[in-house]
């Protein structure tokens, strides 16, 4: 006969809210110590969609953030089709990562069907190890975002930053709730992508806990002295379907038009 037990049972401990914010300057990491923000992603060029940050980036922040610093590994803006060469690179980083006291790394690579590349993330979760790990939104922009749950989920990726496969968590907020129905526990999700304060009551209500926004605003610059007519950024950015890259045939004339006898000597 099996021995009764009339204790009741115990309580399960409540969830701790992770609020994580994406940080491409030093100004704003000081902001999230500040402020006690417990987990910051470390990114270059935010306007690009986030690469990765220099080594001296990551090793300041290190020394002023008490937190949880998360650094995205992403070698260039545009799609998510990683040559051999940039794996290559993304594995080093994640070294570099580990080597100067980053706590975990975000990466995210995509097939050119769509597909998550589980091959490419095979070899960068053997380089990250112990580290922590989100699989970024490229998840968003992949041709079925419930398959590739199931793909991340099958090749044991701890986290996922999700707009529910939409442009915002507006209009992917019925998406993220049958993500978060489907991973049933499997993997984290991270609601982020035009996340509002009045958005996280909401997701929390539903059983999501982890939450990523950037959180700015918008400051004048102190420069005195300024020359609007001698711009240093792009007048717009290229779109996700662009690649910019040095064109063969231009460095190849560039460096016939300085070889001795060429015309451009001749003056």
């Amino acid at each position: 006969m099996p021995l009764q037990n009339d204790d009741p049972p115990a309580p399960v401990p409540p969830v701790t809210p992770m609020l994580e914010i994406c940080v491409d300057c030093q100004a704003s990491v000081e902001a999230c110590q500040e402020a006690g923000i417990p987990r910051i992603e470390l990114c270059a060029g935010l306007v690009e969609g986030g690469t990765t940050p220099s080594w001296g980036f990551l090793r300041r922040a290190r020394a002023t953030y008490d937190g949880r610093i998360m650094m995205m590994i992403r070698p260039r803006a545009g799609d998510f089709v990683v040559t051999a060469s940039e794996l290559q690179i993304m594995i080093d980083d994640i070294q570099a990562a580990r080597d100067h006291g980053a706590d975990g790394v975000v990466f995210g690579c995509l097939r050119p069907d769509g597909t998550v590349d589980a091959a490419a993330v095979e070899r960068l979760l053997r380089a990250a190890g112990p580290m922590d790990v989100t699989f970024h939104r490229a998840f968003d922009v992949s041709l079925d975002v419930s398959a590739s749950l199931e793909s991340l989920m099958a090749l044991g990726v701890r986290r996922v930053l999700t707009s529910g496969g939409q442009a915002s968590v507006d209009r992917g907020f019925a998406s993220i709730l049958a993500l978060q129905q489907q991973a049933a526990g499997r993997i984290s999700l991270l609601a982020g992508g035009g996340l509002r304060p009045d958005h996280l009551p909401r997701l929390q209500a539903h059983g999501l806990h982890e939450f990523h926004l950037s959180a700015r605003t918008s400051r004048p610059s102190p420069m005195v002295f300024r020359r609007p007519d001698v711009p240093m950024s792009a007048a717009e950015v290229p779109g996700d379907e662009i690649r910019r890259e040095a064109d063969p045939v231009l460095l190849r004339t560039l460096m016939g038009l300085l070889r001795p006898g060429s015309s451009s000597r001749s003056a």
